[in-house]
Order: C-alpha cells, then sequence, then structure tokens
C-alpha cells in the first residue's frame, strides 16, 4: 500500500496506468457511440411520425371523400336550397381544407425531423474530448532517492506540439 499523502498512481506501473487509460478512452468511445445512436433514433422517430401523419392525410383525402362528400352535400342542400351541384363542390373543398391540415402538421413534424441536430451533437462532443485530450500534459513527478530511473523519468511531462 502507498502512503495516504503518496501520489495518485505512484503505487502502479506506467504499464497499468497505460492499460487503465486505454480502459478510459474505450469506454468514452462506447459511451460517444451509444449518444449517436440515441440521438439517430429520436431523428428516425420524429421522421415516421411526420410520414404516419401525411399518410393519415391521404386516407382522410381518399376514404372520406364519397361519404362524407354526399352527406354534406345532401346536408347543404336541404339548408340552403341551393343546385345539388354546388353543394358537391362545397363538401369537396372542405375535404380539401381537412386533408390540408393534416398535410401541414406533417410537413411541420418532418422539418423538425430533418433540422434535428442527431449526430452532429455526439460528434461535436467527441471532438471537444479530443481536443482536450490532445492538450492535456501531464504532471512531472521528481525522482526520489529511492526511485528506479529506468521505471520513472525525472520528468515526464512531454509537449503534444
Amino acid at each position: 500500500m502507498s502512503a495516504p499523502d503518496a501520489p495518485v498512481g505512484a503505487d502502479q506501473s506506467i504499464g497499468k496506468l497505460v492499460a487503465s487509460a486505454a480502459g478510459e478512452m474505450s469506454a468514452l468511445v462506447h459511451d460517444e457511440i451509444a449518444l449517436a445512436k440515441a440521438q439517430l433514433r429520436q431523428d428516425v422517430k420524429r421522421g415516421a411520425v411526420g410520414g404516419g401523419v401525411l399518410a393519415a392525410a391521404g386516407a382522410v383525402l381518399i376514404f372520406s371523400l364519397p361519404m362524407l362528400s354526399f352527406a354534406l352535400a345532401y346536408g347543404i342542400n336541404s339548408w340552403s336550397g341551393w343546385h345539388l351541384s354546388w353543394c358537391f363542390l362545397l363538401s369537396f373543398l372542405a375535404s380539401l381544407v381537412v386533408a390540408g391540415l393534416f398535410a401541414l402538421v406533417g410537413v411541420y413534424f418532418l422539418k423538425k425531423a430533418k433540422k434535428g441536430q442527431g449526430p452532429q451533437k455526439a460528434v461535436a462532443s467527441a471532438k471537444e474530448t479530443a481536443a482536450l485530450l490532445q492538450n492535456a500534459k501531464p504532471h512531472p513527478r521528481e525522482v526520489t532517492a529511492g526511485d528506479d530511473v529506468l521505471e520513472r523519468p525525472a520528468l515526464v511531462a512531454r509537449s503534444t506540439s
């Protein structure tokens, strides 16, 4: 065991420290990949919602037009006394308005999915981590009288530039 006031990792060899650092980097890369997958999953879900709403708009337009048009046209005819052809035209226009509203909602969700940041957030985070690690410099350690010079050099600080 090391003394309580000894530096962190003083009782570990350099090989163990490098292995530990490599394990931590591997875990960091795996976490970054998991973050990118989660963000992509969210964007795909938004796109699916937009596509589903657009499909609903198509279904409303196709399936409701015949029955809704007849019912609405005969209702307008009995209420206003207008010619039946004008009543059918008004009923068709009402169906187009409903389908148009569904289409607008679907387009809104698709644009939101397209604007999604997705993996860009994860890539930016990974670049930030890489930049931080690239500029990191180890703390220099002094050699004490009992230390082997081959195990621990006098100053271990290196510059990446």
